[in-house]
């Protein structure tokens, strides 16, 4: 079983040609809405490589909140603690480029920002000694703090993905089982400008053994490395022509989540999680595009 404490968003998409520079306007080529946050991506992701899944957050009193559950809800998530406050849904503003699918995002926290700690505190009260946290950046860092103690209490492994990366993020990061961070994260986290491939796995190396964790750092087109348990790992993903990569992390993160609370050997988890990503940018949109578990296990199929 996976607990999921972390943000509920709806997503609004606008495709470009290219991203603008700062002062320029552009004419859009396309607009859609979609269900995302964060925390219901990777619960999304979860569910659709197989766990069953509760996710706990909180939506607003508007006309987004049913729409940003909807898709975790036709899924079968355990959404019986997912509150429903006063005020607006949280929303991403999210520009695709057509280039190269790369894209900025401006996030607007919402409900999110009243998930508190006694209600993270208490999901993982409610968790089995062998379930699964995953948690990620996107709710106040309280909250965070709050389900990352009462899991190392109970020796429950936890998963934080340190996205987006703040100051509190550096601070809760040591408190986890899992960390997981793309480069660009992990440099900061490790509070450098920008880092070699020897720095950074040096880096991972030392981290790891200082503080008993697992630290895994995704790569984009280059893969995914980890150090777990004294060896480190690095898996490449799926050779694709990305399409839109908003939600390729989050569906790494469920995915990976999936296959350490299912027992999977840590290599395996992590090659099937970095299929899953890869195969995430395919389509636009963050949830849209999470595959199943189904068409993950033909994509590595057809690589070997």
């Amino acid at each position: 079983m996976i607990t999921v404490v972390g943000s509920i968003n709806m997503d609004l998409i606008a495709n470009v040609a290219r991203l603008p520079k700062p002062g320029e306007t552009l004419a859009g080529t396309a607009f859609a809405t979609a269900a995302g946050g964060k925390g219901a991506n990777q619960a999304l992701a979860a569910r659709r490589a197989g766990a069953d899944v509760a996710m706990v957050g909180a939506v607003g009193a508007d006309g987004f909140a049913d729409e940003a559950l909807a898709l975790l809800a036709e899924a079968g998530a355990d959404l019986d603690k997912v509150a429903r406050v006063e005020g607006a849904t949280g929303i991403a503003s999210i520009l695709v480029g057509a280039e190269d699918g790369d894209n900025v995002i401006v996030v607007v926290a919402g409900a999110n920002g009243e998930v508190s700690a006694d209600a993270a505190k208490a999901a993982v009260d409610r968790m089995g000694k062998d379930d699964t946290l995953l948690l990620q950046m996107e709710i106040p860092a309280p909250a965070i703090e709050a389900a990352l103690n009462a899991a190392r209490d109970r020796s429950i492994r936890s998963i934080l993905n340190v996205a987006p990366l703040t100051e509190d993020a550096i601070t809760l990061a040591p408190l986890a089982s899992i960390v997981i961070a793309n480069e660009t994260e992990f440099a900061l986290l490790c509070r450098a400008k920008d880092q070699s491939a020897a720095e950074r796995e040096d880096a991972m190396q030392a981290m790891s053994r200082d503080r008993d964790q697992t630290i895994i750092v995704t790569l984009g087109a280059d893969g995914v490395m980890a150090f777990h348990e004294g060896r480190m790992h690095h898996v490449q993903g799926l050779s694709i022509k990305p399409v839109d990569t908003v939600g390729a992390g989050d569906t790494f993160c469920g995915y990976l989540a999936t296959g350490l609370d299912a027992g999977l050997d840590f290599e395996l988890a992590l090659r099937r999680a970095a299929a899953a990503g890869s195969l995430a940018c395919l389509k636009p949109g963050a949830q849209p595009s999470i595959p199943t578990a189904v068409e993950v296990d033909a994509a590595l199929a057809d690589t070997q």
